[in-house]
């Protein structure tokens, strides 16, 4: 299990206002606690004094909600960076890829990474595999992720919830461990952070 002596850092993926926009991303979206459940774990990761990256996805699409410039790239309120941590801009899904993550994580001797954010299947599956292939201790928080519903290659639509606990399936036991907010919390010794 993971500890706060392990200095786990906390990736949050893509918290971003333009997700917000549901209908833009598919016209449903679960877990709608995901932002508030990544706050919580923002407000201990920053009360215990450990390491904080914030991922934000800037499009090279002009068009996008997420690209530079527009009101959508800016982070939700819950999740906002303060000074001192770390934000990691990405265009694509992983937030390793063409960024320097890996390298600030390995010169701070950080083996243990915490994820949650946006979008289960995408970004954050992404930057998880990612992770578990770099040989991190990876966990990613199933109530502090979110994704919208996708149509299959034959039409079909398939909830974000099925999309969110497949891409969570996918990930357990392979890439990473899945865990809750709460249970999260209590083995990082916080019961209650209100």
């Amino acid at each position: 299990m993971i500890s706060k002596e392990d200095n786990p850092a906390l990736i949050l993926i893509d918290i971003q206002k333009g997700f917000d926009d549901i209908n833009y991303w598919g016209g449903e979206r679960n877990n709608p606690e995901a932002e508030q459940n990544a706050g919580k774990l923002l407000a201990f990761w920053r009360k215990m004094g450990l390491p904080v990256f914030h991922a934000k996805h800037c499009s090279s699409n002009p068009n996008s909600r997420l690209a530079e410039g527009q009101q959508g790239n800016e982070f939700q309120d819950v999740v906002a960076p303060i000074d001192g941590e770390v934000i990691i801009k990405k265009n694509v899904n992983s937030a390793f890829i063409g960024t320097d993550l890996k390298q600030q994580l390995d010169a701070a001797r950080i083996t243990k990474l915490v994820f949650a954010g946006l979008t289960t299947d995408q970004c954050v599956s992404t930057s998880v595999r990612m992770a578990g292939n770099f040989g991190y201790d990876t966990y990613v928080v199933d109530d502090a992720t979110a994704t919208f519903c996708k149509t299959g290659t034959n039409g079909q639509l398939f909830s974000s919830e099925i999309i969110h606990e497949t891409a969570l399936a996918s990930l357990n036991n392979e890439f990473a461990t899945v865990i809750k907010t709460e249970t999260l919390l209590k083995a990082l010794n916080i019961q209650d952070l209100n």
